[in-house]
Formats: structure tokens, sequence, C-alpha cells
């Protein structure tokens, strides 16, 4: 599985015979034409960081026929935004779990919106804004932190649910500075559990191999 991070937490997930998109928002760095054929885009919930309604009208145009799943609210801002066919229930091989997200009261004084929790090909879990989840697929895309949670509860999750990978994701707001030294401090201290922490660098692809 070749997985390559677009910032934030967009993550362009390939198999040898599938590609999927994962929450491609306002932060996200990719350049639409230069994605692969895509089978899926997954939307885990409707805030912009992770649903960017410009991003899917150029992706739904280069991929008319891309699949996207998303929950009801977020299906619903997409299809009012002129992006037709979007599906609450995914596709073969991606399986639904609860992750709700976190509450960002009293940050900001709204409801959190609905959020699908995505379990891809049984190797990769992806909870969205979630800390409150409970299981994971050998690949995690870990959000590390955010007004909502912080690095402690998402590390204390991970390490409940023993991954073999974590791939971090949801750092948007950390400069270059602070992402390396959080990085180097969580590597360490997952190592110690024996999970692999994944350095992944913006627009840089990893593979990795669940099967070993």
């Amino acid at each position: 599985m070749v997985i390559t991070k677009f910032a934030h937490s967009c993550l362009l997930v390939q198999t040898p015979a599938r590609a999927a998109l994962f929450d491609p928002g306002v932060y996200s760095t990719f350049v639409v034409g230069e994605l692969p054929e895509l089978q899926d885009i997954f939307i885990t919930h409707a805030h912009p960081d992770h649903m960017d309604i410009d991003r899917m009208r150029q992706l739904r145009a280069r991929f008319p026929l891309v699949r996207i799943t998303a929950p009801a609210d977020a299906a619903s801002i997409l299809t009012s935004g002129g992006i037709a066919g979007v599906q609450t229930t995914p596709a073969d091989g991606v399986r639904l779990f609860e992750a709700p997200h976190e509450t960002i009261r009293p940050f900001a004084d709204v409801d959190e919106p609905q959020e699908y929790g995505y379990h891809y090909l049984r190797q990769l879990s992806h909870p969205g804004d979630s800390h409150s989840f409970a299981e994971s697929m050998p690949i995690l895309a870990l959000p590390v932190q955010g007004p909502w949670g912080s690095t402690v509860a998402a590390m204390r999750t991970a390490l409940s649910l023993g991954p073999r990978y974590v791939i971090p994701v949801h750092d948007w707001h950390w400069n270059a500075m602070a992402r390396k030294q959080m990085y180097e401090r969580m590597q360490v201290r997952f190592a110690d559990a024996n999970i692999a922490f994944v350095d992944i660098v913006d627009n840089a692809p990893v593979t990795l191999d669940v099967d070993k």
C-alpha cells in the first residue's frame, strides 16, 4: 500500500487495483491534474479542512466516475454545491466504524457534524476528527492535534489499539520545528510499544507492507 499525505488529513492511498483520496480539504496540497485515476473519494465530515467544495468540484470534473462517500449532512452540502452522485454507504472493501467528532465547545459554540470512520481494504483506518473509537486496521491515520483534542489523547488511543503503523494527520497548525519535535517524541514512545510511527513528509509517497 502506497500512501501520500497531502498535508493535514488528506491521504492518497494506492494499491495495484485501486486508488482512494481521503478528506480533500482547504489545506490539501495536491494538484488535481497530477492525481492518478481515482476509484473513491472518502469524506469523514463536512468541516472545510476535510471537505473543500471547490476542490470537490474540480475532482468530480476530472474523475466523473469516481465514487464519493460522505455522511448525510456532508453529502447534502456537496449535492447543493452541484456535485452529483454522492453516496452515504461505502463500496465493497470499505467498512464504516463509529468515530464521533470530538466536541469543539467552548472553542466554537456549534454542534459537531456527522462523522464517518473508514476501514479501507482491511489495511487502513481513518477516523476523521476522533479519538473515541474502538478498533483499528494495521495502518492508523491518527489525528495528532486540534482544537478539539490533544496529542496525549491521540497517543493514548493508538497505544490502546495497537496498530502496526501510525501515520500522523491533522497537524497543519504545527510549524516545521514543532512538527519535527513532536514526531520525534511520538516515534520513540510508539517504538516502545512496537508500533512504527511513520515520519511522513507532505507529497512524498511511502510504501507500507501489512503482510510482513
